[in-house]
């Protein structure tokens, strides 16, 4: 399925919530996302969680309640949901900022996608992450501004930098050296690869 699973988290997000899902693409509010797309005129297509954050059951033709008292953060409910429909891609809104326990939690959902063959993406105004297991990604010449990779294993093998102002050619990172801070794009291709491991890779505009 090449559609987008779109979800929206409860984290503030700097001049509001911004996306365009198109008509095959899935739109999921975890809890107090739901207030974030209701201000910003967007449609939920299903709305999951304790509602702790909203402080209210919404009345919606889809409403998925759970106990507070649970394993799943509301955004891994509305990962599996969103995986359970047969979406690879994913996209989340407002998981970044706030409580940099929920932004840790929600890094850790994204490598849970990875390690199953998904790509989810965690956006705000002005930052991307996303996490690749033994993969790559490449970036157009267009790409502005900074990018960051960080081991997510003990140890990550096989890194590779190309295009970008340092390059870096089958190296070793670990978890706890943060040699891969603040790389930059140059106005050319560029792809980040890694042979054996999870890597997180953040790009700031």
């Amino acid at each position: 399925m090449s559609a987008t699973c779109f979800i929206a988290g409860a984290s503030p997000e700097e001049g509001g919530i911004r996306i365009a899902p198109k008509a095959d693409d899935l739109v999921i509010a975890a809890d107090g996302g739901y207030a974030r797309l209701t201000k910003a005129g967007i449609a939920s297509h299903v709305i999951i969680g304790d509602f702790d954050s909203l402080g209210f059951v919404p009345k919606h033709t889809q409403v998925l309640p759970h106990p507070k008292e649970k394993d799943d953060t509301d955004m891994m409910l509305a990962i599996r949901f969103g995986l359970s429909k047969g979406y690879q891609a994913f996209e989340i809104v407002g998981g970044l900022g706030g409580r940099i326990d929920h932004t840790i939690a929600n890094i850790q959902a994204i490598t849970f996608l990875a390690r199953r063959g998904a790509r989810g993406v965690l956006v705000d105004r002005n930052t991307r992450a996303t996490v690749i297991c033994s993969g790559n990604i490449e970036f157009d010449a267009t790409e502005r501004g900074t990018i960051s990779v960080f081991a997510l294993d003990k140890e990550v093998h096989g890194v590779t930098e190309r295009g970008l102002r340092y390059p870096l050619t089958d190296a070793t990172l670990t978890n706890a050296f943060p040699v891969g801070v603040s790389n930059s794009f140059v106005g050319e291709k560029s792809v980040v690869s890694v042979r054996d491991g999870t890597l997180l890779i953040i790009t700031f505009q």
